[in-house]
């Protein structure tokens, strides 16, 4: 399992996971997209890159999410596929969202409006975790 959803009044809870840092970050973004549409209708064949810095691995988690949001806005696309480097000493990320200009095909569902801080957190465990809050 790559992510799921919890309860929060009025928003959307996600807890994601991975083996490497890296792929956590994916499966946010992933979850994030789910929110939004169904990922699997969306064909991942146009590439936006993104590059992000912030203090500490939850702002670089919220930083990636939010250029993400930005791009769908701006391109008017949904993104089903993400690859992500992060660089944990320098909080660092290069990453890429692959998807299409969005369709009907892709089933929206609800609009994410922002990720928020609230109840943010970036652990590693047996693996990495990612929690947060999407503002719908």
């Amino acid at each position: 399992m790559k992510y799921r959803y919890f309860n929060v009044t009025a928003d959307v809870g996600v807890e994601a996971w991975g083996d490497t840092l890296d792929e956590v970050f994916e499966n946010a973004a992933l979850a994030m997209f789910n929110v939004m549409c169904n990922t699997k209708k969306v064909n991942p064949v146009k590439k936006k890159k993104v590059q992000v810095s912030a203090e500490d691995l939850e702002g670089l988690l919220r930083e990636w999410l939010t250029q993400l949001l930005g791009l769908k806005d701006i391109y008017g696309m949904m993104f089903s596929k993400f690859s992500v480097s992060v660089d944990e000493e320098k909080i660092f990320l290069r990453g890429s969202a692959w998807g299409e200009e969005t369709n009907d095909s892709h089933e929206i569902k609800t609009e994410v409006k922002a990720v928020t801080y609230h109840m943010m957190e970036v652990k590693k465990n047996h693996g990495w975790r990612a929690r947060f809050v999407l503002d719908v």
